[in-house]
């Protein structure tokens, strides 16, 4: 598939530059792939769209403040901001910077300590390998923010907003966008109404925030993420599926999680189920997934997708792709440019049946 498949126009003015209020109050597209069709709803309406014995798993990973601003020797200034750990007081990460191998971040209000760090750049990557001089994790409140995407200009004034509210797993580079939508008080609807919520994590990375540069779609190179599927996930999901529940994820990081159950290229320590049936048993794992979702893909676990605009030219794109084809995906992006809908990290939201 040629890039230029994966890409459309956007008005500027159609990318979100804060959330609205309340989190629900977000508009929803409906988009059946049965029939074709779509409906304008809005985000507190998802449970009309729900029935009882469905399950909706969704990612608890929690934005850490990995947005880092430090100086050279020189006194230049430096931006790191933080992807993955890798041990102990090594990370791999962005750096902004010209000729940039030792920083020095001051941490304010902790009686006058500094922190150093030596960055390695990585040849033909982006990202650089960072590391510290002991850990950062516990100076993060204090030498870190949130790092919002580079589309969004404006200040965040509540960083929680910036977070889902059933974070609880802190690792990610980027929130898990489809899930800002959910209040506690519309989870508590879905639940009285039969529908069981399940929880993984995958915590968000560099392929957040890297374009697909290539000529082909199938040339780039994916990046590996943490995930895990815990034991209560697979339990709730065997079981929905027995009863002929729905699997619906939450986001494309919980999509990528529940399909990274049936492919192996997972690494570490994990448990794979790799049955062509879509009825296979699922089974917990804790590892690496470089699982890349393109169009033709064979869907195995995902039954429904709930998921925010994604940017053109992206991984992202091409998943929602894979899921709904690509000329569907065409026509209800075309659609939402129409209708005015908001795009991307704190846009409205599709549900794609």
């Amino acid at each position: 598939m040629h890039i230029s498949e994966l890409d459309y126009e956007l008005p500027p003015e159609l990318i979100a530059q804060r959330p609205v209020e309340p989190r629900d109050a977000s508009r929803l597209l409906v988009c059946d792939r049965a029939t074709q069709t779509h409906q304008h709803r809005h985000f507190y309406d998802l449970p009309e769209f729900l029935r009882s014995g469905d399950l909706l798993v969704a990612n608890d990973t929690s934005v850490i403040n990995a947005r880092l601003h430090g100086q050279k020797p020189t006194g230049g200034k430096v931006e790191v901001l933080l992807l993955r750990k890798l041990d102990d007081v090594t990370w791999e990460a962005l750096v902004g910077g010209r000729n940039v191998k030792q920083i020095v971040f001051s941490a304010s209000g902790k009686e006058g300590k500094q922190i150093s760090a030596e960055a390695v750049e990585r040849p033909g990557e982006v990202a650089f390998t960072v590391r510290f001089n002991e850990p950062i994790e516990p100076y993060l409140d204090v030498l870190g923010e949130t790092p919002l995407p580079p589309y969004i200009h404006e200040k965040l004034s509540d960083p929680s907003r910036y977070q889902t509210v059933y974070a609880r797993v802190a690792g990610s580079a980027a929130a898990p966008t489809a899930g800002l939508h959910f209040t506690p008080q519309l989870l508590e609807r879905i639940q009285a109404m039969g529908v069981r919520i399940a929880f993984v994590t995958l915590h968000v990375g560099l392929d957040t925030f890297k374009p697909i540069e290539e000529e082909t779609v199938e040339a780039h190179k994916i990046h590996t993420e943490w995930c895990e599927l815990p034991p209560a996930t697979a339990e709730a999901i065997n079981e929905a599926r027995a009863k002929g529940g729905r699997i619906i994820a939450v986001g494309t990081t919980s999509a990528r999680t529940l399909e990274s159950c049936h492919v192996a290229r997972l690494s570490g320590e994990t448990s794979l189920t790799q049955q062509p049936s879509n009825l296979a048993t699922i089974q917990p794992f804790s590892g690496f997934t470089s699982l890349y979702i393109t169009p033709g893909y064979r869907w195995k676990v995902v039954d429904a997708l709930i998921t925010n605009f994604h940017l053109p030219r992206s991984m992202l794109l091409a998943m929602i792709g894979a899921f709904m084809g690509m000329d569907f995906m065409r026509r209800t992006y075309a659609l939402a440019i129409r209708e005015r809908y908001r795009f991307y990290s704190f846009g409205d939201a599709m549900l794609i049946l």
